[in-house]
């Protein structure tokens, strides 16, 4: 077995996150700042949906390589007492007008997320050329015109009025900034933002109290004027025109059309029969599909199996290689394990419950931050593949295949929850195992999120988390080329998820143990 551990780290150390515990409605959230917007939401009498919306606003503010109005992403819906659940999707799609000429492969294999063949200046992974059309903006607004019940600009305030601190950068924002230095160097705007006047990350004193901030000003008047003209002005507005303009200028393909005819949509969720209760699901170019594939792979090894071992392991291992294999080969999907996203849930003090997920695909999306709008872009275009003739093919007017599962389940005993996480093709992998350890292993969610997981997700190799007895290691071993890794801060080797919970008439939240940003919040 190999056997990965970072030599600088302590091996002692240990971590633990308390699951927050309420009879109020519950926020669990990437950033504790944005979980906080949301139960304040829910404090003056909003219902899950209208948290949902003010977090999905805020945390573009609070973490905005992750995601943002630039973005797009998927909110799954379930009100209390329905027998079934509602999927916005808010995807992002590539432009009516893309020019194939505009990605000539020019050999080798791309730079970021995915192994497709690379194209001539990485144009579909960083800049104007690697955007594709957002919908976060719109799916909040389908969001709040189907089900809100607060005014919209109330539920934009809170992060209009973050905008206006700034971007805090601590050690792990700065961590995050630096990693992506040279490409922010590229685009005037994003380099103003993020980088101080030597082009280095913005950066606070090694052992002094400081308060060093991004400015964020030209996002809080966008939010401002989203707020003020509502979802549309984002997409047929002069705040529209402005983004055009500045796209355009920058090489993009994207109109002012393309803007006007981008519509958010709601659909039925997939209803899976779990054999000890219900999970809702988002349906195709998602990684739902996959979950029930895996699922249904799980299901006759599961029968008789009532405790967490060795076999259950090596099943959860099993099923993952076959469905990551399917989907490769059907779906075109093959993305590498940095994808940047963000996820957050929230049950209100009805029991309503919604599961969003969101990001501008990779780490500052495109890089591009937008001169007038201070709008920082997605690169959805590379979810495609450039070259021709392949699943999932570059191609104009196209919607984009992405790894986000967001789910809500119910367990048989009535104990229900809304989950999901980041971490690009890592998502499902760590969806499904804690679903299960909530769903076949009757866990809360401070145990399942204190449990080792695996990570499979289209390799050859199991990704163990050490933390797993010897007798599991050593049996992935046997089948399987298994590394064992610890759950660190930085990188990620699993999945970063977050839920919520409702266990008769208490709620509950968690967010990934080794997250620094990531809480949940009450009220």
């Amino acid at each position: 077995m190999v056997t990965w551990s970072p030599s600088n780290f302590s091996q002692t150390q240990t971590v633990r996150k308390g699951a927050v515990r309420s009879e109020n409605g519950v926020v669990a959230a990437q950033h504790g700042g944005a979980a906080a917007v949301g139960a304040r939401v829910l404090e003056q009498g909003g219902n899950a949906v209208d948290a949902a919306i003010a977090v999905s606003f805020a945390i573009g503010v609070v973490e905005p390589w992750m995601s943002g109005p630039g973005g797009g992403g998927y909110m799954v819906i379930r009100r209390p007492g329905d027998d079934n659940a509602n999927v916005i999707d808010f995807g992002m799609r590539s432009p009516a007008g893309l020019d194939l000429s505009n990605y000539p492969l020019s050999g080798g294999v791309a730079s970021d997320l995915f192994p497709w063949p690379s194209v001539l200046d990485d144009r579909n992974v960083t800049g104007a050329h690697s955007v594709a059309l957002p919908g976060q903006v719109a799916g909040m607004g389908l969001a709040h015109e189907t089900y809100g019940t607060k005014p919209w600009a109330d539920l934009l305030e809170p992060a209009v009025g973050l905008a206006g601190e700034g971007l805090l950068v601590d050690w792990y924002a700065q961590l995050l900034i630096a990693g992506v230095v040279g490409d922010l160097r590229k685009f005037p705007k994003s380099q103003e933002t993020f980088l101080d006047a030597d082009g280095n990350p913005r950066a606070s004193a090694w052992t002094a109290l400081a308060d060093q901030r991004c400015d964020m000003s030209a996002m809080q008047a966008t939010l401002a004027k989203i707020a003020a003209g509502g979802p549309r002005e984002f997409y047929e507005g002069d705040l529209a025109r402005s983004i055009v303009k500045d796209l355009q200028a920058a090489g993009s393909s994207i109109t002012e059309a393309d803007l006007a005819a981008y519509k958010a949509s709601i659909v039925p969720a997939h209803k899976l029969d779990h054999r000890e209760g219900t999970v809702f699901l988002t349906p195709e170019l998602t990684a739902g599909p996959t979950y029930i594939r895996t699922y249904e792979l799980l299901q006759k090894a599961f029968e008789g199996v009532n405790f967490l071992g060795a076999d259950t392991y090596v099943e959860y291992a099993n099923a993952l290689f076959t469905a990551y294999a399917e989907r490769l080969a059907q779906m075109g999907d093959v993305e590498g394990h940095r994808g940047c996203t963000t996820h957050f849930n929230v049950v209100d003090s009805d029991g309503m419950m919604v599961s969003v997920t969101q990001t501008l695909l990779s780490i500052f999306g495109s890089k591009l931050m937008l001169p007038e709008s201070g709008v920082l872009m997605n690169n959805g275009i590379m979810w495609f593949d450039p070259e021709q003739g392949k699943p999932n093919s570059l191609a104009p007017g196209k919607r984009c295949l992405s790894n986000m599962c967001p789910i809500i389940g119910e367990r048989s005993d009535g104990f229900q929850f809304a989950l999901g996480a980041s971490g690009g093709r890592k998502i499902m992998p760590a969806v499904l195992q804690i679903s299960s350890f909530i769903m076949d292993y009757g866990m809360d969610l401070e145990a399942a999120f204190h449990t080792p997981r695996i990570d499979v997700s289209g390799g050859d190799t199991v990704v163990a988390d050490n933390a797993l007895p010897g007798s599991i290691l050593q049996a992935l071993d046997q089948r399987f080329r298994c590394v064992a890794a610890p759950r660190t801060v930085y990188p990620y080797n699993f999945g970063c998820p977050s839920a919520v919970a409702r266990d008769g008439d208490e709620n509950q939240g968690a967010t990934e143990i080794m997250s620094p940003w990531g809480d949940a919040a009450t009220y």
